[in-house]
């Protein structure tokens, strides 16, 4: 085993015994792992140089741009008026409250960079929803749990960044960044569809009832109530979709080399308009004051996640330079394992991984290596990268023993352990099958 390999056992060991033993936050983990690698890797001396290479990567701040978001998106309450029309729609139907936290909190996942902190802020209003209208308190918290880290893995989550960034380091050139997301979309949609056929089948078994009537808004009125806040999808969408449909007929003619410019600008331009639509909209509900504690109370929540991320970006720019990832890909190549064994194996390794590693921080590490695996035995290198937010994103809390996004969601139902653990090993199951499926090539995949 090449000595690169001891390095991520070396990582692994440092980051788990500190997590697990010593109780560490994980971003404080992470550095430790970084330092670890620096002495390793006999990199002492590059030390603040790949901290400063982290500092100037585009992709880092649009993730933070994403998280900024999210805060300001629920201290304004307007995810409120989007899950309110899904109930008013879905809820007179048989386990119309689980459909609201499948699509709810699907939405709102591919805003955030965080499985458990979307829980948090959706769970408890879909939570109470569903135990309301007969879902069973364990059932509720693994729909809320395995619907929140989906959204990790639908544009615009961070994981989706990080994961083009790999794209680009193995390929070596730039990919539009609408491209890449229709390509995800078209992953997303095969995951999507298996939360609800599995959400159908479970209130079927459970023989869930729909919502009270009484406790149905009505359509009008909450569309009347909050159709300005639909209105978020749009501005946060639309401009990828313009840009993927008309970059080369429209904005190359007119824009030139600049038409490229304005596909990466899109990145951190659209979290911006879509926080100052969402306060402008929703500015009777907050004041100025409240406004800037808002900003302040967004800054400090996102702070352990930017640094869990930013400390991974290190190692990553280490390893990057170092070959780690390329020499353990090598060693991987040479076992010559056939693309149907990858696909089984690989995706065990990121659920393991992703019991600690964040998604973004778990792609960026081992999402370059990953690619070239897959590619080496004969996959789609562009259907690899675009599963990696699925194997690493959408499993990131959601693996018992260490399911951050399952006991958040456990702590909102009041759910018992056990039973809750036997029923989220049957959402993960599913979800890693329907990887491997989709890691063969077996389904179409939109934009691939």
């Amino acid at each position: 085993m090449p000595i690169e390999a001891w390095y991520i056992v070396a990582l692994l060991a440092v980051i788990c015994v500190t997590f697990l033993l010593f109780k560490r936050p994980i971003y404080e983990c992470m550095f430790y792992g970084y330092v670890l690698m620096t002495l390793l890797t006999g990199e002492v001396g590059n030390f603040f140089k790949y901290i400063f290479k982290t500092s100037t990567d585009t992709l880092f701040y649009a993730i933070i741009a994403f998280l900024v978001l999210a805060k300001i998106l629920d201290a304004t309450h307007a995810i409120d008026s989007v899950v309110n029309v899904i109930v008013a729609v879905l809820g007179r139907f048989r386990g119309g409250a689980a459909y609201t936290a499948v699509i709810g909190s699907t939405f709102m996942g591919a805003l955030s960079g965080s499985g458990a902190g979307n829980v948090a802020t959706t769970g408890v209003f879909t939570i109470p929803a569903m135990k309301k209208s007969g879902v069973p308190a364990h059932l509720a918290a693994n729909i809320e749990s395995a619907c929140s880290t989906m959204g990790n893995m639908i544009p615009p989550a961070g994981v989706i960044l990080t994961a083009l960034a790999c794209y680009n380091e193995f390929s070596g050139a730039e990919m539009s960044q609408s491209t890449f997301w229709f390509a995800c979309w078209g992953v997303a949609i095969w995951f999507i569809l298996q939360r609800i056929i599995t959400t159908f089948i479970f209130c079927r078994v459970y023989k869930v009832k729909p919502m009270p009537k009484e406790e149905i808004p009505g359509v009008k009125a909450t569309l009347k109530a909050g159709w300005k806040n639909l209105l978020l999808p749009v501005i946060i969408l639309l401009p990828f979709v313009l840009d993927y449909f008309f970059k080369a007929t429209f904005f190359t003619e007119r824009l030139g080399a600049g038409a490229g410019n304005m596909s990466s600008s899109l990145l951190l331009f659209t979290p911006g308009l879509a926080a100052v639509y969402a306060l402008l909209v929703n500015r009777k509900a907050l004041k100025e004051a409240k406004i800037v504690e808002t900003v302040k109370k967004s800054v400090s929540g996102i702070v352990p996640v930017g640094a869990t991320i930013f400390f991974a970006y290190c190692i990553s720019n280490l390893f990057s330079a170092t070959n780690v990832g390329t020499n353990i890909g090598a060693f991987i190549k040479g076992w010559n394992l056939p693309l149907v064994a990858i696909a089984f194996i690989v995706p065990l390794i990121t659920a393991v991984l992703g019991m600690v590693f964040p998604g973004s921080a778990q792609t960026k590490i081992f999402g370059t290596t990953i690619i070239a695996v897959f590619a080496a035995a004969g996959g789609n290198p562009l259907l690899a990268a675009v599963m990696l937010p699925v194997i690493t994103g959408a499993m990131e809390g959601m693996t018992p023993p260490l399911a951050l996004c399952m006991y958040t969601a456990m702590g909102i139902a009041g759910s018992k352990f056990k039973e809750t653990t036997i029923n989220c090993l049957i959402w993960v199951g599913l979800h890693y099958l329907l990887a491997v499926i989709c890691l063969l090539g077996l389904l179409p995949i939109m934009g691939i």
